[in-house]
């Protein structure tokens, strides 16, 4: 008996980013994510999974459905998430401009692709989040959707047109992201007003995340002139304290002072411009950043 729970368990930890990676991918927070990990692990320890043949689909299985009723619970309670903007910034300290690291783009899961998750149903969210994103079958898709194999083929169908038509212009490779937010840092050091706002697209949005803040700065922030007015009234004297990083899979910054994280900023583009600044200053978040 021993012996098979601490096959599970090794089952399990094999698992466990793949999990985690689905997880985070249909629900947008990295807490949440763990909870449902958590609550997969604690099904699978109660159950008798000795007749498993392949572990890692059983448990994708489970952690998809835990997923799925955690997104109609939220649908239930109406929560407008995207208002409320949950999502945990997924930080990387790796040298972000090595080559061999282009390939993470294709994998990775922007601030702005989970926005456009939001949007979607939980059935085309899940359809899609498994297949295109992983690879799972629809024939295993239908049973968590609780659809047959061709509808739910068309619930994926209508989430890849909607993701595909909603997806921002972006930059041709990491070293091109570094290039415009070295212009922008530097445009923000030198207090060059000008210089900030050539750097930033006529649709650029400042979102800030402060979470239950209630400071009096605006959550939101439109147009190239204000939000270069904002940056450079509040944000321009932290800009030496800034150091590069991998946010959501683009080219971020994280700014530290004393070893205390002050703030994540997570940026979206537009050919060569910033058409996207999230800056996260939410404590409880910054408190889950593993830097």
């Amino acid at each position: 008996m021993l012996d098979h729970q601490q096959w599970q368990a090794d089952e399990f930890e094999q698992s466990r980013t793949h999990l985690t990676a689905i997880a985070y991918r249909i629900l947008g927070s990295a807490a949440e994510a763990d909870d449902a990990v958590q609550e997969a692990w604690l099904r699978l320890s109660r159950s008798d999974a000795s007749a498993v043949e392949n572990m890692r689909g059983w448990l994708t299985t489970v952690v998809s459905r835990i997923c799925f009723d955690m997104l109609r619970a939220r649908n239930a309670r109406r929560e407008q998430l995207v208002d409320e903007w949950p999502f945990d910034p997924v930080v990387t300290l790796e040298d972000p401009y090595d080559p061999e690291r282009e390939a993470l783009m294709a994998d990775s899961v922007g601030l702005a692709l989970l926005v456009v998750l939001e949007s979607l149903s939980a059935p085309e969210r899940l359809a899609f989040v498994l297949h295109d994103m992983f690879g799972v079958p629809f024939e295993e898709i239908a049973p968590i959707v609780e659809r047959g194999v061709e509808a739910t083929r068309q619930l994926a169908s209508r989430a890849r047109r909607r993701v595909r038509g909603a997806r921002e212009p972006r930059a041709e490779s990491l070293s091109e992201q570094r290039r415009i937010v070295d212009a922008f840092l530097a445009a923000s050091r030198d207090g060059d007003f000008e210089a900030l706002v050539a750097v930033l697209d006529p649709d650029v949005v400042l979102r800030r995340d402060a979470g239950a803040s209630r400071a009096p700065v605006p959550a939101q922030v439109r147009g190239p002139k204000e939000v270069a007015a904002t940056i450079l009234s509040r944000g321009g004297r932290f800009a030496p304290l800034a150091r590069h990083a991998l946010v959501n899979g683009r080219v971020g910054v994280l700014v530290a002072s004393d070893g205390r994280l002050i703030s994540v900023v997570a940026f979206t583009f537009a050919g060569e411009r910033i058409s996207g600044i999230d800056l996260i200053v939410d404590p409880a978040k910054l408190r889950r950043v593993q830097a």
